[in-house]
């Protein structure tokens, strides 16, 4: 019998509904997980488990009428540490946050319960979600790192801690450490997700995003979270015949190692073999500048969203932090008006390049493999370009490297076009070999 914390989020939350399966029975299997591996992990900033039992055995007596009108009944969700929950820590990887307890909850956690799940508990986030690493570690192998920011989040679902959860990109911090956790992780179009309530970084760039360990599963948590439910299916829907892709190798895939390549070649020649038409495109030349367009403005609005704190408790943050900021406190209101401009003329560029009938973008998640080391939570370029456009993004696992380590496949799809690039996605994860480590 398959051990319950192995279950994914549409099959837990259909067995609870159904009355197969107690809330607080699935709970005590993901505790007892917990339990035995998280002294390894480290994915929990808090976790209050009297807490949780007591909100599974709710949802154990709740009528069944009420279940059926929440299609997460009962099902714990991990919470990124970025997002604020009202009379609980919420920390953002900063000591000045040290116990730090918010009055108010974030529209995408209010909408986590109002779905009938309930937060399991809070998941480590990097320094106040940005690059510099805390106490996590990829669970495949403890000596690498998870990725960042939403480190714990995707921990804690490659671990089986939690069927899926909530995290935060600015660059690279769902799509990223998805990857190298071997795990899905998909980032919705700007704006389809509420951003209300997440501690700000860089407020035009910050999108939330959802963890989970199939596509299914992402789109049916990013279904219970949106506003607009009608804007993505919670089920992704089938294709009616196989994709049409661009293989994109975007300005940066000199940065990709040579296991990455060999893994994106191979994803390449399987999914021609299973029919999908791709052709292999080079980016316009234009989208060359957008790294440094999105640093730009990530730095320069990251540091006046901290200018006033920073005048007083300075010290409280690392000197990586502060530097990257002090970075931004130079960047001119000019050159940042100009970086503003420059990213909506690449927003219509891409919305041109994908109207020439691709299903998808398909491009690497990241370099290569996690990076054998703490001190660093990889190299988030491979997802900058997207991120500043807006679009949807999401990774699958596909393989894995010569250290036995995760290696994905990202694709991208047009603003706002989410069921068609979740259906694309769940069409290649049905063609990848991968499993994953539970």
């Amino acid at each position: 019998m398959t051990e319950l914390y192995r279950i994914g989020l549409h099959d837990a939350a259909k067995r609870i509904r159904s009355g197969k399966l107690k809330p607080s029975t699935y709970l005590q299997s993901l505790l007892a997980r917990i339990d035995s591996l998280e002294h390894a992990v480290k994915a929990w900033q808090w976790l209050d488990r009297e807490r949780a039992m007591e909100l599974a055995r709710t949802a154990d007596s709740a009528a069944t009428p009420w279940k059926a009108a929440h299609p997460l009944h009962g099902v714990p969700i991990g919470v990124k540490d970025n997002f604020y929950t009202a009379g609980i820590p919420t920390e953002m990887g900063c000591r000045l946050y040290a116990g730090y307890v918010p009055d108010e909850t974030a529209d995408v956690v209010v909408r986590v319960e109002r779905a009938g799940a309930f937060m399991l508990g809070k998941t480590v986030t990097t320094e106040a979600a940005f690059m510099v690493p805390a106490k996590t570690t990829n669970p495949w192998n403890a000596r690498y790192t998870p990725g960042g920011s939403s480190s714990g989040s995707a921990a804690a679902v490659a671990a089986g801690f939690v069927p899926a959860a909530i995290g935060t990109q600015t660059n690279g911090s769902v799509v990223r450490p998805a990857a190298f956790c071997g795990v899905v992780g998909y980032k919705p179009s700007q704006g389809m997700l509420s951003a209300r309530g997440i501690m700000p970084f860089s407020p035009s760039l910050d999108q939330p995003g959802v963890f989970a360990r199939s596509v299914a599963d992402v789109a049916l948590l990013a279904w219970s979270l949106t506003a607009r439910r009608s804007s993505i299916s919670p089920e992704a829907p089938t294709l009616k015949g196989a994709p049409r892709l661009a293989a994109v190798r975007s300005p940066v895939w000199h940065l990709a190692q040579p296991e990455q390549r060999a893994q994106f070649e191979a994803d390449v020649a399987r999914l021609r073999e299973a029919g999908a038409l791709i052709d292999i495109i080079e980016i316009p030349g234009e989208f060359d500048r957008a790294h440094k367009v999105h640093r730009t403005i990530m730095l320069f609005e990251a540091a006046r969203v901290s200018r006033k704190v920073r005048a007083h408790y300075r010290e409280s943050f690392s000197d990586y932090l502060n530097d990257a900021l002090d970075q931004g406190e130079v960047i001119a209101d000019a050159d940042y008006r100009d970086a503003l401009k420059l990213r909506t003329q690449l927003q219509h560029s891409l919305a041109a390049f994908l109207d020439r009938g691709y299903s998808a973008i398909i491009t690497p998640p990241a370099a290569g493999e996690a990076p054998a080391s703490l001190d660093v939570t990889g190299d988030p370029s491979f997802c900058s370009i997207w991120t500043l456009m807006g679009t949807p993004a999401i990774t699958i696992p596909t393989g894995k490297g010569p250290n036995g380590m995760p290696l994905g496949l990202q694709l991208v799809g047009a603003v706002e076009e989410e069921n068609y690039l979740l259906s694309t996605a769940a069409w290649c994860e049905r063609h990848s070999p991968f499993k994953g480590l539970i």
